[in-house]
């Protein structure tokens, strides 16, 4: 007895302290994503530059499957057992979390589409509104990804066909497509495929619009893709070289009509409706135009002197033939640091990277950890908070500013690329007929609650236990006769456990199981198992949970009995209720704590705000109770565990109340006004009351994640009952004792 006891308190307590411990890291995880999003905030990222994830926390189960499959870290985080936006300037548009989510809880969408003044207004066709037959496609659209460029282009060819097939032809030609991008290319694609009279201008000499002109080897598309003509690509993974050898191949295989070197000026409307595209070196007359021109534009200038010298450049081509030079690197985003990794891994090359905030905040989480690696080799210096004043022929001149002062710098150069971005060609867009008016927008769908689906399952569900109960009623005379009367029924060949329909129905509840289960390998991040979408799976893990316990009621002929079958029946009926719990009700505590740190984080922003357009002084005031306030909000928040938070509660409240009346007195002294030192200090409060509330909750959400483990342990447990019941039952032909 006393080997028993120690050995049941050694598993309990080391239990205990994996949960503990496994309980802190979840913690200190969850602190992590939220200053990450906070910072986010702070640096101007927390606006997404054009898609972004909107996760509907009435549905989010927390399976953190749109973490993994994002392709860029830090996008998404779990946050109290659901999915929460971190860093929505990140997100490169790939969809993938949408696509995975299980449950349908995210969506993907284009953000502040009713303010934006940078998205043209297309329909659904992607024509441009009030300009019929002027089609866009591509990133200028704001859709960045070469899948949906690709999508596009073909989309515009297929519309044009169809419209020149009900209206006719005439002299001038169907389509003139503006740009030889991957749109461009789709369009062009497509358009060869319906025989439409079309051609196609670039200002590049070479074929790949954008893509072209990213460094050497850079890993342009990782999703499979179809085009026109040609079908689905080979590879998912390209390099720049590999997909621009593979566009011109397609060119020259199709003999496509891609005139180079035309750079587009302007696009007129003549009176019959046809279009006059005009170049540098000539005019082409369609009835259709596509302008797949992309969005960067022509590159930022930085207008200051110097910036004319040879040396001096926008784009990046080949690293390799900078090996032993000294370059500084201009901007902030994937492309300049990108430019500056490359440059770096030369041979005796010295790299500076010049960038006028204070961190990075827009580029990729790789391109995040290369520099980083890059910068611990030093190979490369980051030089933040700076700006280029001048450039001379073996020099350039930065300004560096910091909390202490403006100081200038002077480094050794022979080379300058600036990568501070493009200049988009709305300008030009505008002249052609495009509007980027809100109002003629298409309004898109408003992304809202859809509920967690409870009333629809439980509707199914129902309606599949009435036709049981209708089956097993119309069987009533066999059923509800005593186990010594039922091998004498004329039904019990046909009913019974181990024979006829009996049987068919164990068999069914085994290999609905299977079937169940097999959604835990379609989950699974690690097993290449991708058939079917995620969402659908999920739809099936709940519907073959429900179905095989009802197969296995009729199975055991409603008198499941004291054997190992019977004991699999009733581990299947609690696996169903525990998953119900785990489905529908544990999804509540979630919800209310995100919806918690969501309203904490619009107060300290309102916090943030209000200090903004004081005097300097009184900003300072407003910082010193932001970071008063944010240390006690991280340590009830954060730090404690659960007993240690509810027994500081009111010390907490005592110490907010020294803390508030320090701070009154300090913004009294500092000639700070009566009326914004209490509103300051009301949001402070409010602060800390909404960041205990969420740490309640956290706590009670943490209790009722035991349901999930307890889901799983009865799992593991029924599956080795329903084989223990199969096994005997085939040893014993012992159909008949479920």
């Amino acid at each position: 007895m006393s080997w028993t006891l120690l050995f049941v308190l050694v598993l309990a307590l080391g239990l205990s302290l994996l949960l503990a411990l496994a309980r802190r890291a979840e913690l200190r995880r969850m602190h992590g994503s939220i200053k990450e999003r906070e910072r986010a905030e702070r640096q101007g990222a927390g606006q997404a530059q054009l898609l972004h994830p909107i996760v509907d926390l009435s549905r989010c189960l927390g399976c953190a499957t749109c973490v993994a499959v994002c392709p860029e870290e830090d996008v998404l985080g779990i946050v109290h057992g659901q999915a929460m936006v971190v860093n929505p300037a990140r997100c490169q548009g790939i969809s993938a979390c949408e696509r995975e989510c299980p449950v349908g809880a995210i969506t993907v969408t284009l953000a502040n589409v009713e303010t934006r003044n940078d998205i043209p207004a297309v329909s659904d066709k992607l024509e441009a509104a009030g300009t019929p037959g002027l089609f866009l496609a591509g990133e200028v659209t704001a859709h960045a990804l070469i899948k949906t460029a690709i999508e596009h282009g073909a989309a515009v060819g297929s519309e044009v066909a169809r419209r020149v097939r009900a209206n006719g032809s005439n002299g001038a030609l169907d389509l003139c497509i503006v740009g030889a991008g991957p749109a461009g290319l789709a369009c062009s694609l497509e358009a060869k495929r319906h025989g439409l009279r079309f051609v196609t201008i670039d200002q590049a000499e070479q074929l790949g619009g954008t893509v072209a002109k990213y460094p050497r080897r850079k890993l342009v598309m990782t999703q499979p893709v179809d085009l026109p003509l040609v079908g689905r690509l080979k590879k998912t993974e390209y390099t720049k070289e590999e997909l621009i050898d593979l566009w011109q191949g397609i060119a020259l295989e199709h003999d496509l009509p891609i005139l180079a070197g035309q750079t587009f000026e302007a696009l007129d409307r003549a009176e019959d409706g046809t279009y006059v595209v005009r170049t540098e070196t000539g005019t082409y007359t369609a009835r259709h135009v596509c302008l797949a021109v992309g969005r960067r534009g022509v590159p930022q200038r930085l207008d200051i002197p110097g910036e004319e010298l040879p040396k001096v450049t926008y784009h990046l081509l080949d690293a390799g033939g900078y090996k032993g030079r000294r370059v500084l690197v201009v901007g902030g985003g994937d492309s300049a640091v990108e430019a500056a990794i490359g440059l770096a891994e030369q041979g005796n090359t010295r790299v500076t990277l010049s960038y006028r905030k204070e961190n990075f905040y827009r580029i990729r989480t790789k391109n995040e950890q290369r520099l980083a690696a890059a910068r611990a080799r030093g190979n490369l210096e980051v030089v933040f908070q700076s700006e280029v004043t001048e450039i001379r022929p073996d020099t350039v001149d930065l300004v560096v500013r910091n909390g202490r002062g403006d100081r200038s710098v002077t480094l050794p150069n022979d080379d300058v690329f600036i990568m501070a971005g493009g200049i988009p060609p709305f300008e030009l867009l505008a002249r052609s007929g495009v509007s980027f008016d809100a109002s003629q927008r298409e309004a898109p769908a408003p992304v809202v609650e859809q509920g967690s689906g409870l009333v629809r399952a439980i509707a199914v569900a129902f309606a599949l236990a009435v036709a049981t109960l209708g089956f097993a009623l119309w069987h009533s005379d066999y059923y509800f006769a005593s186990s010594a009367d039922r091998p004498l029924h004329d039904a019990h060949a046909t009913l019974r456990p181990g024979r006829g329909a009996g049987l068919w129905l164990g068999i069914t509840a085994a290999a609905l199981i299977v079937l169940n289960l097999l959604y835990l390998l379609r989950r699974s991040p690690r097993i290449k198992f991708n058939y079917g979408s995620l969402q659908l799976w999920m739809t099936s893990h709940v519907a073959t949970g429900i179905l095989a316990l009802l197969c296995a009621t009729l199975h055991s002929a409603m008198t499941p009995k004291d054997t190992v079958g019977g004991h699999a029946f009733w581990a299947l009926a609690v696996l169903l209720l525990t998953g119900a719990v785990g489905r529908y009700f544990y999804a509540y505590v979630p919800r209310a704590a995100n919806g918690r740190e969501l309203e904490l984080a619009e107060v300290k922003a309102r916090l943030a705000h209000v200090s903004e357009e004081w005097s300097h002084g009184q900003r300072r005031f407003g910082e010193r109770v932001r970071k008063e306030v944010d240390v006690l909000i991280d340590r009830g928040q954060w730090r404690g565990s659960f007993f240690g938070r509810v027994a500081a509660f009111f010390g907490e409240q005592r110490e907010l109340r020294r803390i508030l009346i320090r701070l009154r007195d300090q913004g009294r002294s500092e000639n700070v006004p009566g009326a914004q030192i209490r509103e300051t200090l009301s949001l402070a409060r409010r602060a800390h009351q909404i960041s205990l509330m969420a740490a309640h909750y956290e706590d009670l959400r943490a209790i009722l994640a035991s349901w999930r483990y307890l889901h799983r342990w009865i799992a593991a447990l029924m599956v080795l009952l329903v084989v223990l019941h199969i096994l005997h039952s085939l040893a014993y032909g012992a159909w008949g004792s479920a």
